[in-house]
């Protein structure tokens, strides 16, 4: 099965003071003790641009301190939608006094996810103007998917001056088959839908846990929505809908990632206040490599051996593995007992962290969207860039067991999908410090 999935490797074109941050790594320690994972700031995102579909007060918990959270919620600012963050984790958001605007370019270039805006602003105000996100650092993601849905929808669609301008008379509800799963065009085409006339069909739908949230969370709206989480997702449009308030699920990429911290040090490390259903085909990874998984309600405990075994990864839609737990298990293979092969089919171009892992004495050889991995008995440590969001985390990883000091200098990608996760890592033993630029 294809599949565009509309996320984690967007940046920002601008750099700011903390762009300018590095994060420093003292190899060599090997990890262990119990930390709590943050909440998703993939089902966070679209949740947020859901609350411009019915006027009134809502309140979330579990929201993690992320930059792209500020930039959603300065990008809904601008339709007059008032945020007030009442801790750290958890805001409050009135979109009572909510209008139709246009989402800036100046917004949506740094954070692609806000074209999350789209479906909703056709379904409450019949019209919508979004900048087109532009590029990114690696790989081209279309929206032409959203765009087709709209049209499918009965949305009249035309691209002005970089700006996607959607019209419509009043959405209606339709049958439509992605011939790739996309999540970000579920996602927004589900919250086009809800209001729409009729029923809508979508074949070929995302299943990723974040989808589920945000059907959940839509259906606590008042949405009538089935088959959420699998291929095929029927909506029957209601006529309005109300607030609803809600907590975000766990991060399975971040608990994907300190597991694979534990795993990459010989270490034994619990990821707590997860749900471990989200992560079956990363756990089944982390077995076949030789460590020993214990999983309950709420936690995953992993005691790895010193070197993992060779594996064979092949990235797939959920739930099968995921790509962006690619670059992570690149570095622990790096450093694994044999060779190992990586395909990533989602994204065929997604190794920019090859380069810079070679810098750090790792054994990797890359044919088309094939990685072929030799694992060597130690990595060294050296400056290194981070190139996107989960290249940031495999170059924390590979520091984590190079010999020596690694600086991984661009971490505002790790920033914007990783809350404080130095910190983290330094709570179960890791050498790890940020130093400010």
């Amino acid at each position: 099965m294809k599949t565009r999935l509309e996320r984690d490797g967007e940046t920002s074109t601008e750099t700011t003071t903390a762009g300018m941050d590095e994060i420093w790594v003292q190899g060599g320690r090997r990890l262990q003790g119990s930390v709590a994972v943050g909440g998703s700031k993939n089902a966070t995102l679209p949740i947020l641009a859901a609350t411009l579909l019915a006027p009134g007060l809502y309140r979330f918990t579990n929201v993690p301190d992320l930059k792209d959270i500020s930039t959603m919620l300065e990008m809904l600012s601008r339709f007059g939608i008032v945020s007030r963050r009442v801790s750290p984790h958890e805001i409050t958001v009135d979109s009572r006094n909510a209008a139709n605007a246009e989402a800036p370019y100046e917004l949506v270039k740094t954070m692609r996810a806000s074209i999350y805006v789209l479906g909703p602003l056709l379904a409450r105000y019949g019209e919508a103007r979004v900048s087109l996100p532009g590029g990114c650092a690696w790989g081209p993601r279309p929206v032409d998917l959203h765009i087709r849905g709209m049209e499918q929808l009965g949305a009249e669609i035309e691209i002005d001056h970089g700006y996607i301008v959607a019209r419509s008379g009043g959405l209606r509800g339709n049958t439509m088959a992605f011939d790739v799963s996309s999540v970000g065009a579920t996602g927004n085409i589900l919250m086009a839908a809800v209001t729409a006339a009729g029923k809508t069909v979508i074949e070929n739908a995302a299943c990723e846990p974040e989808i589920a949230a945000l059907g959940a969370f839509l259906s606590a709206m008042g949405a009538q929505i089935e088959g959420i989480g699998s291929p095929r997702v029927v909506v029957n449009g209601v006529s309005e809908l109300h607030p609803a308030d809600a907590e975000m699920i766990a991060d399975r990429i971040e608990a994907g990632t300190i597991l694979a911290a534990a795993a990459i040090t010989g270490g034994d490390v619990e990821a707590t206040s997860v749900d471990p259903s989200h992560l079956g085909a990363v756990i089944s990874k982390f077995e076949a490599g030789g460590a020993s998984v214990e999983v309950s309600d709420r936690s995953v405990r992993l005691r790895a051996p010193a070197r993992p075994e060779p594996l064979s990864v092949t990235t797939q839609p959920y739930p099968g593995f995921p790509t962006d737990m690619q670059a992570q298990f690149m570095a622990l293979l790096s450093v694994g007992n044999g060779s190992s092969t990586i395909v990533d089919t989602i994204y065929l171009d997604r190794f920019t962290h090859v380069a810079e892992l070679q810098r750090l004495g790792a054994d990797i050889r890359v044919e088309g969207n094939t990685a072929h991995v030799r694992g060597v008995e130690g990595l060294s440590g050296a400056p290194v860039m981070a190139t996107d969001l989960r290249a940031s985390a495999a170059l924390i990883l590979a520091g984590l067991v190079a010999g020596g000091e690694t600086r991984v200098s661009r971490v505002y990608h790790l920033d914007r999908g990783y809350e404080r996760l130095e910190e983290k890592l330094k709570a179960l033993g890791a050498t790890v410090r940020r130093v400010k630029g």
